[in-house]
């Protein structure tokens, strides 16, 4: 479902997890909401489910590198 799509239904789009500290690791990822490049590139045309898996999977690399 597409974010317009996802209003229309009543459902809030799932927002950017960017807090604007914008810097890559060596692994292209990012050092403020821990996406990948690929996944911050694709955001805007993901629907909430996929936005979701992202938003877990960010969690789950910053969770890694702080334990």
């Amino acid at each position: 479902m597409s974010s317009e799509k996802a209003l229309e239904a009543g459902v809030a789009p799932v927002k950017s997890p960017c807090i604007s500290v914008c810097a890559l690791d060596q692994h292209d990822v990012c050092t403020g909401c821990y996406r990948t490049v690929e996944e911050i590139r694709q955001w805007s045309s993901l629907d909430n489910s996929a936005r979701r898996e992202v938003v877990l999977r960010a969690n789950a690399r910053c969770k890694a590198r702080y334990s």
